[in-house]
């Protein structure tokens, strides 16, 4: 989860949506926009990474995080980060500490098999685990309610969709959040791209529009390599993380 609102930003409002197999897809990390297609039953996939977002208000990200996903039961997959947070700018020190603690559950109730098309929901909340007065975190709780659809043919593979976000923070904004992405393997290495938007509110924040390309390379069944780069609400963003998958 881009997927994940792991440190907000309010001029990139997307990388709060952020976030795999032997040879898997280029889903969730390192994107915004998520996929429907669970962890496969009993195997795991645990990502160490780093996103960044660099604006005109400075540097937010986490440094790093830890991302575990379970395939816990057949076309369910439990989901957890744990961040350290950074924060610089605004005039004052460098801020360092713990996140904000994302809990999710993604659930498959179409496949491709059988209905043509992948379809799924993958809601995700975000705890007030960071400190919000170090900019470290929202200062409230978080829920993404989305449904995700994917599609392959061949070497193609695209998916999208969209989701309702509720962030409980004072004086922040719900919203909707749209993500499309198409990606293209070519042997150990898959490339991607994406466009996003989180939609205007008639609270406090505008609506943000943008765009990642990234790529996973495959170093071997175990390990893969994973990073993305993007701009979005006036900001630029960067996702780099290494991944280990197995199972039984």
């Amino acid at each position: 989860m881009i997927r994940s609102a792991l440190v907000p930003s309010r001029n990139c409002l997307a990388l709060g949506a952020l976030l795999l197999l032997p040879a898997p897809v280029l889903a969730g990390p390192p994107f915004a926009t998520d996929d429907p297609e669970p962890v496969e039953l009993h195997h795991w996939e645990v990502y160490l990474a780093s996103q960044a977002v660099f604006g005109r208000a400075g540097f937010t990200g986490t440094a790093p995080h830890l991302e575990v996903n379970y395939g816990a039961a057949p076309e369910l997959q439990l989901h957890v980060i744990a961040p350290l947070a950074l924060a610089a700018g605004g005039g004052g020190p460098a801020r360092y500490g713990p996140g904000d603690l994302e809990l999710g559950a993604k659930l498959r109730f179409l496949d491709e098999d059988r209905a043509g098309v992948q379809a799924g929901t993958f809601p995700i909340v975000t705890l007030p685990t960071g400190s919000a007065a170090r900019a470290l975190g929202e200062g409230g709780a978080t829920v993404l309610l989305p449904v995700w659809l994917q599609k392959s043919l061949g070497p193609w593979t695209t998916y999208g969709g969209a989701g309702y976000r509720i962030r409980a923070a004072a004086g922040a904004a719900d919203g909707w959040f749209l993500g499309w992405e198409v990606q293209r393997r070519i042997g150990p290495l898959a490339l991607g791209a994406e466009v996003y938007r989180e939609t205007d509110s008639p609270r406090t924040l505008s609506g943000a529009t943008g765009f990642s390309g990234g790529a996973i390379l495959d170093l071997s069944g175990l390990h893969h390599l994973l990073a993305s780069f993007g701009a979005g609400g006036g900001d630029l963003h960067a996702y780099l993380g290494w991944q280990m998958t197995f199972g039984p």
